[in-house]
C-alpha cells in the first residue's frame, strides 16, 4: 500500500507546484499580463524545435479548447504582443509570432521565475526525490 510518508511526500509536492504556479500568476499580473497571457507567450517562446505556433498546438500544450486559445491570442494581439500570419504551406493554419513587447513582457516574468526556482527549486527537487525514493540515496551521497 502506500506509505504515510509517501502521502506526505505527495501533498508536499503538490503544495510546492501550487505556490510556484502562484508566484508565477503573480509576477505575471505585477507586469500587467494576465497569467493565461503569459502561458501563451511562454509556449509560443518554448515551443520545441520544429514546431509552429499554431493556435491547435498552443491549444493543446496549454491543454485548452481552441475557442480559449483563439480569445487569448485575441487580446495578446490587441495588446500588441504577438501577431497573427498564414503558414505558407497550409493558409487554413495561422501562425502565432511574438512582437517585441510580447518578448520583453515574457522576458520579465521568465527572469523572475528562473530566480525564484533557484531560490526554492531545492524544496520542488526533494519532495520529487521523496516520491522517488532517492532522498535517502541522496542524503547518502552528501554525507560521505
Amino acid at each position: 500500500g502506500v506509505k504515510t510518508e509517501q502521502y506526505r511526500a505527495l501533498a508536499e509536492l503538490r503544495h510546492q507546484i501550487r505556490q510556484f504556479l502562484s508566484e508565477g500568476d503573480h509576477s505575471a499580473r505585477a507586469v500587467g499580463l494576465e497569467p493565461q497571457q503569459y502561458l501563451v507567450l511562454l509556449m509560443i517562446r518554448g515551443l520545441p524545435e520544429g514546431q509552429a505556433a499554431t493556435i491547435r498546438t498552443l491549444a493543446e500544450r496549454l491543454t485548452l479548447k481552441h475557442h480559449s486559445a483563439v480569445e487569448l491570442v485575441d487580446r495578446l494581439e490587441a495588446n500588441g504582443y504577438v501577431r497573427r500570419t498564414r503558414a505558407r504551406d497550409d493558409r487554413r493554419n495561422v501562425i502565432v509570432s511574438m512582437l517585441p513587447r510580447g518578448e520583453r513582457m515574457l522576458e520579465d516574468v521568465a527572469r523572475q521565475r528562473i530566480n525564484e526556482l533557484r531560490s526554492n527549486g531545492h524544496k520542488l527537487v526533494r519532495a520529487i526525490d521523496r516520491l522517488l525514493d532517492r532522498e535517502s540515496k541522496v542524503g547518502r551521497k552528501k554525507r560521505r
